[in-house]
Formats: C-alpha cells, structure tokens, sequence
C-alpha cells in the first residue's frame, strides 16, 4: 500500500518509473500492493518479462512520464477500428459523411519522455478483468466511451458483449450505453452527467418544474455506484453556461437551497467550486478504496473561428498540424481541473494541449446545418485520449 504521503503528491510524482536493464531496455515498473516505493537508486530484486535476467539486481530510475507532453508524429498504420463501428454514432464517423479528406487519422501521439505503450484490446481487458470502467460527463465523455468500445472490438459486434446498462442504479444515459465483455467480465459504463452535479425536481407533482442543480451534491450515477467502480473516467466544462443552463430548465442549488451569493451565481465560480467539490469527495473515497481510481479528463478544446457555436463560428481547416505538432509546457492548460486535482488522489488526464493542435480533426460541417467544432471525428483524437488513459491505469 502506498502511503498516504506518496498519495498526495501531484500526480507527476506518481505514475510509473522506469526501469533501465543492462541490456539498455526500458520497461514499466509495476508498484506491488503491500510494498512502499522505492527512492532513487535503491536495489531491488525482480523478474523482467522479456527474459533479460531473472531474479537480478537493477537499478530503479526514476524519471517520470508525463504524457501530456510531446508531439503528434505520422504514423501510417489504420485505425484501431473502421466508421462502421457496431458503438459509434454516426455523426461521429466523417468517413461515413460528405467528408474527402481524412488525412486527420494519419498522426499518433509521442509523449517526449517515454514511448507511450501501444493499445492492445486483449491486454487492456486482461488488465480490466473483474473490473468496471465508467465514462461520467457530458457528450464529449460519451464519445470517449464510445471510442473505447469501438478500440477494444474493433468495431465488430460479438457474442462475447451483452448489455448491462440496466444493472446499475442511477442514470445511464441511452439503452446500450453499458457494456460486459464476458471473457473478462470487463465492464464499461456511461452516464449523461453534464454539470457533474446532482439533479432533482423542484416540484416532483409538476411535470413541467424546473429542476435544482445541487452544486454540492455528486451527480446519483457516481454516488450510488462508486463503491462498485474500479475506473471513473469524469470531465466537465462546455456545458457551464448561462444560457446552457438556462435551457436545460435548471437552477444553482446550494445547501439545499438556491444560490444566494453574489460570488457563486458568477458561472466561471460555479464550475470552480463544483470542481472542487467533486474532487474533494472523491479523494474521501479514494482514501477507503485502494481498488479504485479517478480520473478527471481536462477540457477538450474548441476551434470556432469568427464567431462561437451560436454565432456563425466555423471549423473549415482540414491541413493537419497548422497550430503546430509540440506541447513542452510542464503544466496543464486546464488551470481549474489542474488546480482542484493537485494533492490529491485523483488523477489528471491532461488532453487539452495535445488536442488543441488538431483543429483539422473537428466533425464540422460535413453532413451538418451547422458546424461542429466541439465534437470530434471517430476514429481520431479521442482514441488517443483512451490511449493514454490505459498508459497511466
């Protein structure tokens, strides 16, 4: 068990070390339950995989990765899956769209400080074996679900999935938007929490009511199932608008009641506080269930340009890496998520820098009244998001 000192410290401190054999290979090293971290050139006895020594003396270096940080690279290998995926929605699939260029799938992401593991469903699975892995956000968590489902079948329909959204309490967002690989008994789970707040009805007798968005409350999904999960993947960010809320017939709740203070009926200050609020109670969790680990996803960008998502703002560029193809910051460029994360045990993955270089890869207008530059084609960058979600699991 880690102790809690290690815990708290920022994520960067945290994820795996390498370890250097004499034969100059670099191989992840895996922290053993029940065993405190080694500091920096302490000895340990091991068992390589790859067969280079068994039992030996290594030396432990303890440079980190930090995959937020690198370079989108040409890679001219296919997609993990094709447009047609059994998990997709079609909006999502621009190959299946007026769409002619699709050079935005010929790019992976190479953190600069270690090479990021390749994703193999199969040992993804094995690694999620007896586990639940759940997706809670807006629609941008609901294509990252679906991309994940599309990587781990490659698309394909099987006799190995059944569906087992109605299992779980609490909302799950569509019919089929919960998934068990027999195999493995691997769960994958999501639900529509776009405010990650909890949602109840003003007047329960009124069909018409407005409903109390309880900023202080976590969204029933993830309070009714967390002692269950193994993975929480949650992100919040576009959704926090007046007008947004507004149309969605809810109301800032606080304590029970809606919110008085000046400060807190400011959006920007609503979202920060509810940031921290959900971090916070989950970081209490966390403290009682080492089988369990949370992830808060950073914004993922837009790219509207003249204009914003309701006033004319478009996304026409199709010319990979025009904003660049390097992200070498050391820190996030979600300061809120970053800053509500840090010394906790909740986890960052930090996607914003790395996805606001491929403007290129937006739905857009292709098949649209109106352009989409929020959403993302599929296959694209949100695999890479799940890519990284594995290399830090």
């Amino acid at each position: 068990m880690v102790s809690e000192q290690l815990e708290r410290k920022p994520l960067w401190l945290c994820l795996p070390a390498e370890m250097k054999t004499d034969g100059n290979k670099y191989q992840s090293l895996e922290k053993e339950e029940g065993k405190e971290p080694m500091e920096n050139g302490d000895d340990f006895e091991a068992e390589i995989i790859d067969g280079s020594f068994v039992n030996g003396t290594a030396t432990v270096d303890t440079k980190v990765c930090t995959y937020a940080r690198g370079r989108w690279v040409a890679d001219s290998r296919p997609p993990l899956y094709a447009a047609r995926c059994k998990y997709m929605e079609r909006k999502w699939a621009c190959r299946l769209s007026s769409r002619t260029d699709f050079s935005y799938e010929g790019y992976r992401w190479q953190p600069v400080d270690c090479q990021k593991p390749e994703f193999e469903a199969s040992h993804f699975l094995e690694r999620m074996k007896d586990k639940i892995v759940a997706f809670v956000g807006d629609s941008l968590s609901r294509e990252q679900f679906e991309s994940m489902m599309c990587m781990l079948t490659g698309g394909q329909e099987s006799s190995d999935i059944e569906d087992v959204q109605f299992q779980y309490t609490g909302k799950i967002h569509h019919p089929g938007w919960g998934y068990r690989f027999r195999s493995t008994n691997t769960t994958i789970l999501y639900s529509k929490s776009t405010r990650l707040c909890d949602l109840e009805p003003i007047n329960a007798t009124d069909p018409n009511t407005l409903n109390a968005m309880h900023l202080d409350r976590q969204p029933a999904f993830i309070r009714e199932n967390i002692d269950h999960l193994n993975v929480l993947v949650m992100n919040t960010a576009q959704h926090w608008r007046k007008t947004l809320i507004s149309w969605d017939n809810e109301v800032m709740y606080v304590n029970g009641a809606p919110v008085q203070d000046r400060n807190l009926k400011n959006i920007s200050n609503a979202m920060i506080f509810k940031v921290n609020n959900i971090v916070k109670w989950l970081d209490s969790k966390l403290a009682s269930n080492p089988n369990l680990q949370v992830f808060f996803r950073t914004k993922s960008p837009t790219h509207f340009f003249k204009g914003d998502w309701d006033t004319g703002g478009r996304c026409n560029n199709t010319i990979p890496m025009t904003r660049g193809s390097e992200v070498f910051e050391d820190e996030s460029s979600d300061k809120v998520v970053a800053a509500a994360v840090n010394g906790t045990r909740v986890k960052l993955l930090d996607i914003t820098a790395l996805s606001d270089l491929r403007d290129e890869a937006h739905n857009s207008y292709y098949g649209k009244r109106s352009p989409d530059c929020v959403h993302w084609c599929l296959p694209g960058v949100p695999d890479t998001w799940n890519e990284l979600l594995s290399a830090q699991l």
